[in-house]
């Protein structure tokens, strides 16, 4: 749902979403502490950072930021990354992080990146959803980028362990997988496309957590973007299509939430600096 501009500030990560210092004692070895912007999935937090406007239904169930530290270390081909933060803005510190990217090459990369609550919070808004802050997260993703190419896939596996004290009757599950793909046909031109499906265990029955449109909902979406771009000045249109299945009832789409589809038409546009 739309959230007024004026209270998204206050409902998510304040006016300044990500601030940190950062040391780097040498060329191989760094640490930063602040609001650190997550090292899971393959999609960022910001609209401008990424091949489509909108971030898809694996970036919704992942961290966007974490307060905390990370330390960063690169050995030769291997970059590795370890953070130990407050989850899905939390405001509570026990979220263990670490991620490890392999340069196979100049054009292809692998990185697996896992992590999860190694205790209990119970926090629950919209920026930190009580049952995904309280589970684990694990990625898989591999890189090409040679132009004109840049095609990412990945797989993602979640999983949130049955917590009574916190509402949570039965474990839960998500399993989903996305295509990334971008085509640079000029200079000024590029066409982005993502395809991404994703599926959730339990049901309302057994207690367990919605992750997605209810207890054992699926989803899947279709998402094209063209991106014009003349010095530092770029334009964007996209279209976007998402289906759910197995929905518990107000859950999805439309004002009552019982609507199995949505199509969105979206205009970005920006400078480079």
């Amino acid at each position: 749902p739309y959230i007024r501009a004026s209270t998204a500030n206050n409902t998510f990560f304040g006016p300044l979403p990500v601030g940190f210092f950062k040391v780097a004692p040498s060329d191989t070895f760094s640490i930063q502490a602040g609001k650190l912007p997550t090292l899971i999935g393959a999609e960022y937090t910001f609209t401008f950072e990424n091949m489509n406007i909108e971030r898809g239904l694996l970036w919704n169930q992942e961290p966007a930021i974490s307060r905390g530290v990370q330390a960063n270390y690169t050995l030769g081909p291997l970059a590795l990354s370890v953070s130990f933060n407050d989850g899905f803005y939390s405001d509570r510190f026990n979220w263990l992080v670490g991620s490890a990217a392999y340069t196979i090459d100049l054009a292809n990369t692998l990185t697996v990146v896992g992590g999860g609550n190694v205790g209990r919070s119970t926090a629950n808004t919209i920026a930190t959803p009580i049952a995904q802050n309280n589970g684990q997260i694990l990625n898989l993703i591999y890189t090409y980028n040679a132009a004109p190419w840049t095609i990412t896939p990945y797989f993602q596996f979640t999983n949130v362990p049955r917590r009574l004290s916190l509402g949570i009757g039965h474990d839960a599950s998500t399993y989903g997988g996305a295509l990334l793909v971008n085509y640079a046909f000029t200079d000024n031109f590029n066409l982005s496309g993502r395809a991404e499906i994703i599926g959730s265990t339990g049901s309302v029955k057994d207690g367990s957590p919605s992750l997605i449109y209810g207890p054992g909902s699926w989803a899947w979406s279709l998402t094209a973007t063209p991106t014009y771009q003349i010095g530092k000045f770029f334009v964007r249109a996209e279209g976007s299509f998402v289906g759910a299945e197995s929905i518990t009832a107000g859950a999805a789409f439309g004002h009552s939430g019982n609507a199995r589809t949505q199509a969105r038409l979206m205009l970005e546009a920006g400078v480079l600096f």
